[in-house]
């Protein structure tokens, strides 16, 4: 018995023993632990001047829509003189396009015009390829004596046939269109290669009518092209065109013709020259014919 109680007071004692050395070690573990908190916790902010620098995504990738607030760029393998040429290529197109539609809507009607009447949901009414005659007056089903189209627009002409209509059709809907225009003429004369009287079916400038008339000749002076326009007061106007420096780019091509405009291709220094050895040889001929030979 006294052995047993003698191994329990061992085992009281040792049990105080152990408990302060084990809340010693606690505590000297507990400041590391809080150290490495801490610096986690004050981790210094990077410095922005020193971060890494991300490459910015392109604004308009390849095939992306644009947004209102972006422009698109161009692209850089293009020359900036390529890109110069076409923007001006594509003012000068939007500047010349509003010449070509509005030729037809304000074109003149006068004999050997060919036009069409039609009058919706009333096929008896309309009539295609009507040949405006020298006289001016078309035939039309129940308007006697026709209708007078000379010097009227298609606009006119259809707003004229609707009012004779209206007394035989509740609310007619008339549409007059030009088939072909034959009335507009310009003539185109001098060191041309084919000079004559050709239709204006277009608008067109100085430089598109000589082009049909087969370009200038090598005696002509390209420089000096001149038009002649009939004033209303009868009398001749001229404007001066200089063909030669609108084929090299110096010049804008904006001289367009009107119905009756003259062209009028003089000649160069060297069609003078070939009149002096024309009638160098003449004298010459008349000289040996005289008996005086050539000298």
């Amino acid at each position: 018995m006294k052995t047993v109680n003698r191994i329990v007071a061992l085992g009281f004692a040792a049990a105080f023993t152990i408990s302060p050395a084990a809340a010693v070690m606690a505590q000297t573990q507990e400041p590391t632990g809080n150290q490495t908190r801490q610096r986690v916790a004050v981790k210094p902010a990077q410095d922005p001047a020193k971060a890494p620098v991300q490459k910015a995504s392109p604004a308009n990738p390849a095939g992306d829509r644009l947004e209102p607030d972006e422009t698109s760029t161009p692209p850089k393998d293009v020359p900036a003189a390529a890109q110069a040429n076409r923007h001006e290529q594509l003012s000068e197109e939007a500047a010349v396009v509003p010449f070509y539609n509005n030729f037809f809507t304000t074109y003149r009607l006068g004999p050997e015009d060919v036009i069409s009447v039609s009058v919706f949901g009333q096929e008896r009414y309309s009539r295609a390829g009507i040949a405006i005659p020298p006289s001016g007056r078309i035939s039309l089903a129940l308007i006697p004596g026709g209708v007078f189209v000379n010097g009227k627009t298609v606009d006119e002409v259809a707003e004229l046939i609707k009012q004779r209509y209206d007394e035989y059709i509740i609310d007619p809907q008339v549409t007059v269109s030009l088939e072909k225009a034959s009335s507009y003429r310009y003539s185109i004369i001098g060191d041309i290669a084919q000079p004559g009287i050709r239709l204006m079916n277009h608008r067109m400038t100085v430089t598109e009518a000589i082009a049909e008339a087969g370009g200038v000749l090598p005696t002509g002076n390209r420089s000096r092209v001149v038009v002649l326009r009939r004033q209303p007061n009868g009398m001749l106007s001229s404007i001066a065109v200089n063909v030669s420096a609108i084929y090299k780019g110096k010049a804008p091509d904006t001289t367009y013709l009107v119905p009756g405009d003259q062209v009028v291709v003089p000649g160069n220094k060297l069609k003078t020259f070939q009149k002096i050895m024309s009638f160098t040889s003449v004298l010459s001929f008349a000289r040996i014919f005289a008996g005086g030979g050539l000298f």
